[in-house]
């Protein structure tokens, strides 16, 4: 245990050293991107919402879980942190050099990553909710889980572990909640409640009805003669 300690107190100094060599546009980039991340998985969450509007209740179902099994990634990863106390590497690690962002106080633990994990469950719920997507979230969560250990709050070990937890629960609640979401999704398709009924979607049926061609009536003077 005390080699994979020392191993990962090693890797974290070789980041934040090649972190202090980059030139101060991309340091900037990595401050922002450890923030802005979070912006954009919640974009894509809307953004996935909307275009099941008019899908199966069962895409619209996964749809809204995909921000509430990132939510419960996150709280898992917060039950833990509360259980290792962890000092965050940019106070523990001696030699190491300044953090590009401040070092979070005493007692904002260090293990696992919140950040980490949230990207983790969204990268995660996003690709079981929008196919094709995967190949843009989890780069990005991975991104943000390095950003993390770039600025100097966090060790690889602490990043790591959040990816995989955000991850793995994000996929079991996914997995478990499917079902009954898709139940409520089309119990409010056909509520009488306009604001419910715009929220969950109208489904395929109605989407290719309202979008159907209006076929003329009036009879051809070819087939009936002229009068």
């Amino acid at each position: 245990m005390n080699t994979l300690l020392d191993f990962s107190d090693r890797l974290y100094l070789d980041v934040a050293d090649f972190a202090h060599s980059t030139p101060h546009w991309f340091q900037w980039l990595a401050e922002v991107w450890t923030e802005a991340g979070l912006l954009l998985f919640g974009v894509l969450f809307l953004a996935g919402w909307w275009r099941s509007r008019d899908g199966k209740s069962g895409a619209m179902a996964l749809a809204l879980l995909a921000p509430l099994a990132t939510a419960f990634g996150y709280v898992v990863s917060e039950a833990f942190k509360s259980l290792v106390d962890e000092e965050r590497p940019c106070r523990a690690v001696a030699g190491a050099p300044a953090s590009l962002v401040a070092c979070p106080p005493h007692g904002d633990w260090s293990f696992p990553s919140n950040h980490s994990a949230i990207a983790g469950a969204a990268a995660i719920a996003l690709a079981l909710s929008w196919r094709g997507i995967v190949w843009l979230t989890v780069p990005m969560a991975l991104l943000m889980a390095f950003s993390r250990v770039f600025v100097g709050v966090h060790y690889p070990h602490d990043v790591t572990v959040g990816l995989l937890v955000g991850a793995l629960v994000a996929f079991l609640v996914m997995k478990a909640a499917e079902r009954p979401v898709r139940s409520l999704v089309e119990t409010a398709r056909s509520s009488r409640n306009p604001a419910v009924s715009w929220c969950a979607g109208r489904g395929p049926a109605a989407h290719a009805a309202a979008h159907a061609p209006a076929h003329s009536e009036r009879p051809s003077r070819a087939r009936h003669g002229a009068y």
